[in-house]
C-alpha cells in the first residue's frame, strides 16, 4: 500500500509513477503537485493536487475534463478503458446494462457532448464509495443535462476530484469507517418520513408525527449503543444523551442539532451535528476513555417549524425560552400541540418543559456540526469550513396596492401596477444586499390576488427575507429596502403594507470556540477557511446564553439543502469525525 512517508520522499518522476492513474490519462497534476510536498496528511495531499487543477488555467482543466470516458460508452465496449475506470463502471453495474439502459445511455452521452462540448462527468462510485445504481446514475445524467455549462463544467471537476479521492483511497488502503457509520445512520433515520411522503419516496419528519418518534426511540437506542450513561426523551421531545467525564460532576460540552425535516427535505440537514458527536462518543466508551468533563449530545425535537409555528422549540427549550401560547397552537389538521404531546407520552405542561432549561454555569459551551447548505465550500474544494457567525435576519410580509385596469384600453403611462412595484422591489434588493458585507435579501413569494392575464394588476403580495452577520447591517439594509417601497410606490401612485414577521439577533461565534475549530481543521492538514452562516441554527438559541461556534461540512451537488439532492460524502463526513475529536482533545488538555 501507497504512505505518506513513500510520497514525501519520492523524486517527482517517482511522485508521478506512485500516483499514476489517481487523474486520468493526467500526469501533470502529479508533477505540478509534487513541488508542495511534504504532505503532512492525506487530506492534505488532496488538497494540494485540487489546488493544482484550480490553478491550472480553463483549457488545461478542460482537457483534464475530456481524458476521461464516456459512461457506458465506446471505450467500455472495445474494453479500453483504464484499469481504474473500469472497476469503476463495473462497480455501478454499467457493464451490465439491458439493451434499453445502453441506448438510453448513447443518446445522453452524444446529447451532452453536443451541448456542452465535453463528456458528462461522475464518480459513479458516489458519496459512500460502493457505487451508484445505474437508475440513479441515468436520473443524474438527465438531470444535469439541463444544466448551464458553466455550472456543468464546475460539477465536472467537483466529480473529478471526488474520483481521485477514492482512487487515492485504494491506493492508500484508507477506509473512511467513521464516516461510514455516520453515512448509514443517516441512511436508516432517512427510511422514516410522514404519511403522503414515505409513499412519494420523499423525506418528511415533522414534530411529534409517527415518524418523528419513531426517529427519536431509533436515536435513544442509537446513543444507548454508543456507551453514553444517560439517554432519555425529555419533556419537549428532545433525545438527550450524556457521556459523563472523569467526575460526573464535572461541566459538560453540550452539543448536538436537530431531526426533523423540512418538507420533501435532505438527510443531512441538523442530523450530521447528532451523529458526529455520537460517533466522537462511541470512540472513546470502545476505548474505555473519560474526559475531564462530559459530553451531552442533544438531537433536539423541533427547529424547522413545520408542524407548528414554534421554531427552534427544542433548543429553545433549554434557554428558557418555550413560548406557552404554542401549546394552543393547532397543526393543519386541528390538532393542537399540547394534544400531540399527550399522545406521544410527553406530560405536555409548562412546570414539565421550563424544568428543561439549562443552567449555563454547568457547561463549558456550545459546539455545532452542520452541513453548509450552500455552494461556497463546493466551489473552492474544501471539506470544511469554520462558521464566524450566524446571520442575523428579518422578515416581512408586504403588499403593493394600485389600480386594476383593463391590459388592452390602460395606457403604458396612465398605470398604477402593483406587480411592477414589487418587480422593481426586487431588483433593488438584489442590488443593495450585493453592496454590503456579508448581507443576502430575498423574495421569496409572490402572488397577484384574482391575478388575469389581461387585467394590469392591482395588487400584489410578497415576502421580504434580509439576512447579514451583524445586526447593524441588517437593520441598515432593511431600511434602505423600506425607503426604497416608499419612493418607487410615490412614484408609481400605488401604496403598500409592510408588516414584520420575524426578528433574529446574529449570533457572532465565540472567539476561543472558533479558534478550537480553527486549530482542529489545520491539524487536518486543511487551510483554515473563514465564513459566516446564512442560516438559522440552534445555535442561535444556546449563543443566548453560553458561548457557541460552529464547523461546516461541505455538502455535494453544489451544496443544496433543503432539497431531496442534498448529499455528503463518507471522506468528509470521516475529516468532521476528525476535526471533533481534535476539539475534545484541546478541551482536554486545557483542563490537564
Amino acid at each position: 500500500m501507497l504512505t505518506l512517508e513513500a510520497l514525501n520522499a519520492a523524486s517527482q518522476d517517482q511522485f508521478t509513477a506512485l500516483l499514476d492513474g489517481v487523474y486520468e490519462h493526467s500526469p501533470w497534476i502529479a508533477q505540478e503537485t509534487w513541488p508542495k510536498r511534504p504532505f503532512a496528511t492525506q487530506a492534505a495531499l488532496k488538497q494540494a493536487l485540487a489546488q493544482t487543477v484550480r490553478e491550472a488555467g480553463k483549457e488545461r482543466q478542460l482537457a483534464l475534463v475530456r481524458a476521461h470516458p464516456e459512461l457506458a460508452g465506446k471505450a467500455m465496449v472495445s474494453q479500453s478503458l483504464t484499469a481504474e475506470s473500469s472497476n469503476e463502471q463495473g462497480k455501478a453495474g454499467l457493464t451490465d446494462c439491458t439493451p434499453q439502459e445502453f441506448a438510453h445511455l448513447q443518446q445522453l452521452n452524444a446529447a451532452f457532448n453536443a451541448k456542452f462540448g465535453f463528456p458528462f462527468m461522475l464518480a459513479v462510485r458516489g458519496p459512500r464509495g460502493s457505487g451508484l445504481s445505474r437508475q440513479q446514475i441515468i436520473q443524474t445524467f438527465e438531470r444535469r443535462l439541463a444544466g448551464h455549462a458553466d455550472f456543468e463544467f464546475a460539477e465536472a471537476l467537483r466529480n473529478i476530484h471526488r474520483v481521485a479521492e477514492i482512487r487515492l483511497n485504494d491506493k492508500f488502503g484508507v477506509v473512511p469507517s467513521q464516516g461510514l457509520m455516520v453515512w448509514d445512520w443517516a441512511e436508516e433515520l432517512a427510511s422514516h418520513s410522514d404519511p403522503g411522503f414515505k409513499e412519494l419516496g420523499q423525506l418528511t419528519v415533522t414534530y411529534l408525527t409517527e415518524a418523528h418518534q419513531t426517529c427519536s426511540r431509533r436515536l435513544q437506542w442509537w446513543m444507548k449503543d454508543c456507551g453514553f450513561d444517560e439517554v432519555q426523551i425529555d419533556a419537549v421531545g428532545n433525545v438527550v444523551g450524556v457521556y459523563h467525564g472523569s467526575d460526573p460532576a464535572s461541566k459538560r460540552l453540550l452539543t448536538g442539532s436537530h431531526f426533523d425535516t423540512v418538507r420533501n427535505g435532505g438527510k443531512y440537514d441538523g442530523r450530521l451535528g447528532i451523529f458526529v458527536p455520537m460517533a466522537c462518543v462511541r470512540a472513546l466508551h470502545a476505548s474505555g476513555r473519560r474526559l475531564p468533563f462530559g459530553v451531552e449530545v442533544v438531537a433536539f425535537a423541533e427547529e424547522e417549524g413545520q408542524r407548528y409555528k414554534a421554531t427552534f422549540l427544542g433548543s429553545g427549550a433549554l434557554t428558557g425560552d418555550f413560548d406557552p401560547g404554542w401549546l394552543d397552537q393547532t397543526d393543519a389538521d386541528g390538532v393542537c400541540m399540547r394534544d400531540a404531546m399527550k399522545a406521544a407520552g410527553l406530560p405536555a405542561t409548562l412546570e414539565a418543559i421550563h424544568a428543561l432549561r439549562r443552567d449555563a454555569a454547568r457547561y463549558l459551551g456550545f459546539v455545532e456540526v452542520h452541513i453548509e447548505q450552500g455552494p461556497v465550500l463546493n466551489q473552492k474544494d474544501l471539506p470544511l469550513g469554520v462558521v464566524t457567525s450566524i446571520n442575523g435576519s428579518v422578515r416581512f410580509l408586504g403588499e403593493v396596492i394600485g389600480m386594476a385596469s383593463h391590459a388592452g384600453t390602460t395606457p403604458m403611462d396612465s398605470r398604477h401596477d402593483a406587480a411592477a412595484a414589487v418587480a422593481e422591489l426586487i431588483l433593488f434588493v438584489e442590488k443593495r444586499a450585493a453592496e454590503l458585507p456579508h448581507a443576502v435579501g430575498t423574495v421569496g413569494m409572490l402572488q397577484v390576488p384574482s391575478g388575469s392575464i389581461n387585467v394590469v394588476p392591482g395588487r400584489c403580495q410578497f415576502s421580504l427575507d434580509l439576512r447579514a452577520t451583524t445586526n447593524a447591517v441588517r437593520d441598515a439594509l432593511a431600511a434602505d429596502v423600506r425607503a426604497e417601497l416608499q419612493r418607487l410606490c410615490e412614484r408609481r401612485g400605488t401604496a403598500f403594507t409592510l408588516e414584520q414577521t420575524m426578528v433574529v439577533s446574529a449570533a457572532p461565534s465565540a472567539p476561543a470556540w472558533q479558534q478550537r475549530w480553527e486549530r482542529a481543521v489545520e491539524a487536518l492538514g486543511l487551510p483554515v477557511f473563514r465564513m459566516p452562516s446564512g442560516a438559522g441554527h440552534d445555535a442561535m438559541k444556546l449563543h443566548e446564553v453560553m458561548p457557541q461556534a460552529m464547523l461546516f461540512m461541505r455538502g455535494l451537488n453544489s451544496g443544496i439543502s433543503h432539497n431531496p439532492l442534498e448529499s455528503i460524502t463518507v471522506d468528509d463526513t470521516e475529516l468532521c469525525v476528525a476535526a471533533f475529536q481534535h476539539l475534545l482533545e484541546q478541551l482536554a488538555a486545557e483542563a490537564a
